[in-house]
C-alpha cells in the first residue's frame, strides 16, 4: 500500500467545510430547465390587443412573405443566404407562419402603451384579461404569454402597476379559474435589488388573495438600464436581482433602446449590435450560466414596412443571426413582418452549421477518431442545438437520425445530461 503523509481524520474534516458549497451550488445553479425556451417574444401595445391579434399576426407574416418573397431565391436575393439552405427555409417558414406564428407574446401596459389615463388603463386590463381567456378558450393562445407592467420608476407608475396587475390578474382569474401555464410577466426598467423584492412580496400576496399556487406568478426581468449591470453601490446587480426573485425569475430580457441611451449614446448609435450592448449581453449571459433562467436580446426598431421592407429584413436578419452567435436563441419581435425573418434566421443558422455539428457528435457518441477531441459539456450543447431545432421546426426527426444516427429520444437524453 502507498504511504501517505497527511491524516485521514484531518483531510476529511477540512473537505467536510465544502458540503455548504456543495448545497449552495445546487440551489443557485440548477441547469438548465426542461420548459421550451421560445425564439421570440412579440410585444403588443395592450390597447391594440383583441381576440384576433395572434391569428392577425400570422396572417400578416405570412402575406408579407408572400408578397415580398414568395420564392426561396428571394431568400438568397434579399439576405445573402445560401440557395440550398434557402430552398430547405422557405418552406418551413411559411409552414411556421401558417401553424405557429407567435411563440410568445407580451400584452404591453408600459412604454408601447403609455398613460392613457387610470380609467382606460382600467378598462383594457379588464378588456385584455377577457380576451385571454377567449384565446384559452379557442386554444389560440401562443405557447406562452403575458403582460408588461409599469416599471417602478415613480410612486405613481408603481401604484399603476400593481393596480393594472390587480385588475388583469382578478378579471382572468375569475373567467378562466386558474392560472393558465405559459403565464409570464415581465418586470422593467429594475435599477434597485429593492424593486425586485417588492415586487416578490406584492406576487406573493395576490396568489394569497386570489387562492393560487405558491410561486406560480413567475417574471422576467428587463435588463434596460446601467444600474441592472452594476448598482448604485458598485456592486454586480444581476446575481442580487436574481436572488431576490425567490425562484420566480424566469428569464433575462435585454432592452436595446433604453440601455443604450442611459449609456449616453446618440440615437444614431442606439443599436443592437453596439458593443456597449455586447458588455450588457455578457454581464447577463455570466449572471444566467447554469441557472435556468433564459436569456433574451432586444429588440431592432428597424421595421420591414413601406418602401424599407428588403432593408428592414436584412437589418433583422442580421441581428438575429448575431444573437444566435452570442448564445441568445431569442429576441424581441415588434411587427408581424419581422417573424418573417425571425424564423428565416433561426431555420438558417442552425442548418448552416448542422452538418459539422452533427460529425462532431456522432464522433463523440461513437467514441471514434476525430479531429476534434470535445468534452461531455460540449457534447451536450452539441446535442441541445439539435433539440433547439427539432423544438422550433429547423429540422425533423428523421432529419436528425440520418445526420447524427441518433433518434429523437436519444438525442434529447444526451442534450440533458
Amino acid at each position: 500500500m502507498a504511504r501517505t503523509s497527511l491524516e485521514s481524520a484531518e483531510i476529511n474534516r477540512r473537505l467536510a467545510r465544502l458540503s455548504e458549497v456543495d448545497e449552495h451550488i445546487a440551489r443557485t445553479y440548477p441547469g438548465a430547465r426542461a420548459a421550451r425556451q421560445p425564439v421570440h417574444t412579440c410585444y403588443v401595445p395592450a390597447s391594440k390587443v383583441d381576440a384576433d391579434t395572434v391569428r392577425q399576426w400570422g396572417r400578416d407574416a405570412l402575406a408579407a412573405l408572400d408578397r415580398d418573397a414568395a420564392r426561396p431565391e428571394d431568400l438568397v436575393e434579399i439576405l445573402g443566404m445560401d440557395e440550398q439552405i434557402a430552398r430547405a427555409v422557405h418552406p418551413r417558414v411559411r409552414a411556421k407562419l401558417q401553424n405557429t406564428p407567435v411563440e410568445d407574446l407580451r400584452i404591453d401596459f408600459e412604454d408601447g402603451y403609455g398613460r392613457p389615463g387610470d380609467d382606460v388603463e382600467d378598462a383594457d386590463a379588464e378588456r385584455t384579461a377577457g380576451v385571454v381567456a377567449g384565446w384559452l378558450r379557442d386554444g389560440v393562445e401562443p405557447a406562452n404569454f403575458g403582460l408588461r407592467v409599469k416599471s417602478f420608476d415613480t410612486p405613481e407608475l408603481r401604484a399603476r402597476s400593481v393596480r393594472t396587475l390587480d385588475v388583469f390578474l382578478t378579471a382572468l382569474l375569475q373567467q378562466w379559474g386558474s392560472l393558465p401555464a405559459g403565464f409570464v410577466l415581465t418586470f422593467p426598467k429594475v435599477v434597485d435589488v429593492a424593486q425586485v423584492e417588492v415586487f416578490v412580496e406584492l406576487l406573493e400576496l395576490f396568489e394569497q388573495q386570489l387562492g393560487m399556487p405558491e410561486k406560480s406568478l413567475r417574471f422576467e426581468i428587463q435588463v434596460e438600464t446601467t444600474q441592472s449591470i452594476v448598482d448604485s453601490h458598485g456592486r454586480f446587480a444581476l446575481p442580487l436581482f436574481l436572488r431576490a426573485g425567490d425562484g420566480r425569475v424566469t428569464g433575462l430580457h435585454f432592452g436595446t433602446y433604453d440601455y443604450t441611451a442611459s449609456c449616453g449614446l446618440t440615437a444614431a448609435h442606439q443599436h443592437l449590435a453596439h458593443r456597449a450592448c455586447d458588455f450588457a449581453r455578457h454581464a447577463m449571459q455570466v449572471s444566467a450560466a447554469g441557472t435556468g433562467v433564459f436569456l433574451s436580446d432586444g429588440s431592432t426598431n428597424v421595421l420591414p414596412v413601406g418602401d424599407q421592407v428588403h432593408h428592414g429584413w436584412r437589418t433583422h436578419y442580421e441581428l438575429t443571426r448575431r444573437s444566435l452567435e452570442h448564445g441568445y436563441y431569442q429576441g424581441w419581435d415588434l411587427h408581424p413582418a419581422q417573424l418573417v425573418t425571425r424564423y428565416a434566421a433561426v431555420f438558417a443558422a442552425f442548418r448552416d452549421s448542422a452538418a459539422a455539428e452533427a460529425a462532431r457528435l456522432s464522433a463523440y457518441v461513437s467514441a471514434s477518431g476525430s479531429a476534434v477531441l470535445d468534452e461531455p459539456a460540449t457534447a451536450r450543447a452539441l446535442a441541445a442545438s439539435f433539440v433547439r431545432a427539432l423544438d422550433n421546426g429547423a429540422i425533423d426527426a428523421d432529419e436528425v437520425k440520418e445526420m447524427t444516427g441518433l433518434a429523437e429520444p436519444e438525442i434529447r437524453k444526451l442534450g440533458r445530461l
